[in-house]
């Protein structure tokens, strides 16, 4: 069965736009429009790709418009997860023009920087396609705006990894130097957590590896391990955990890294250093 396409909460939508504009419009509102705009003046405009991309963030976008003013116009014309070309058509606005210039900054600041992360995913994911690995994001997002950033992710081919604090346990370093061992802290973690709950454990040994193993994880974060040491952990574990590789992953070296057998790869650089895909609108006088 094909898998459904992402989806994006309409409440969380509503209230991460408000606040945008809210940020954007101050004390006094847009004073540059308001000076030069008549308020009953009419508008169209389109907004285009100038460079290829993968699209996300339409629906954000959209609603930054018709929060300003219900009566515009916005046909979509490229959904969330299309590529698009150089210069190809993403959407068309008509209404007035006072809000839809209100509104530009933060349709457009929304639209290209999650269309820049499902761009950059669908780089990686491309990379690997040959394999059997999925390349997946982490908790590095912007503030505010991780649900989002990890939308753009399965926009772009990837997979989410924990959304927070509170949807999966990941035993890192740190939480294994103070509770003392692989073995215990795994162990602490199962009597603790409810039965849908995963243990991730992080390791960067062998020894470390053959502890997890035993201890029962589900999950195990092979971190900054070089591709043999990878090939080694993936016969160890024979199919009994997922294997996710992390640290260092780029475009240069993540396929190499999906070869050797790891079921997932995580990488922060997809949601923190992913640039803008440039979006433009144009107003269509005549």
């Amino acid at each position: 069965m094909d898998m459904l396409p992402p989806a994006l909460p309409r409440l969380l939508v509503q209230d991460a736009v408000r606040a945008a504009l809210i940020e954007d419009l101050g004390r006094a509102g847009d004073i540059t429009t308001a000076a030069t705009i008549p308020p009953e003046a009419q508008a169209r405009a389109v907004l285009s790709s100038r460079e290829e991309g993968v699209i996300c963030g339409a629906e954000l976008c959209a609603t930054a418009f018709r929060m300003l003013d219900p009566g515009l116009s916005f046909s979509l014309r490229v959904g969330d997860g299309a590529t698009v070309a150089p210069g190809e058509l993403v959407a068309e606005v008509e209404g007035n023009a006072r809000a839809m210039l209100s509104a530009e900054r933060v349709a457009l600041n929304f639209l290209m920087h999650l269309s820049g992360i499902a761009t950059l995913t669908g780089a990686y994911a491309r990379r690997i396609a040959h394999t059997r690995a999925k390349v997946c994001d982490t908790r590095k997002t912007m503030p505010g705006l991780r649900a989002f950033a990890k939308y753009a992710v399965r926009c772009g081919g990837g997979s989410n990894h924990r959304y927070g604090l509170d949807d999966a346990i990941l035993i890192k370093d740190n939480h294994i130097a103070v509770a003392g061992g692989v073995a215990k802290a795994v162990h602490c973690a199962r009597a603790y957590a409810g039965h849908l709950v995963r243990i991730e454990v992080e390791v960067d040994t062998l020894e470390q590896m053959r502890e997890a193993l035993e201890a029962g994880a589900d999950v195990i974060l092979l971190d900054n391990m070089p591709p043999e040491t990878l090939r080694q952990v993936v016969e160890m574990n024979a199919g009994r955990a997922i294997l996710e590789a992390s640290g260092r992953i780029s475009l240069d070296t993540i396929a190499a890294v999906a070869e050797t057998g790891v079921d997932y790869i995580s990488t922060s650089k997809i949601t923190m250093a992913a640039p803008t895909l440039d979006v433009g609108l144009d107003i269509k006088i005549g």
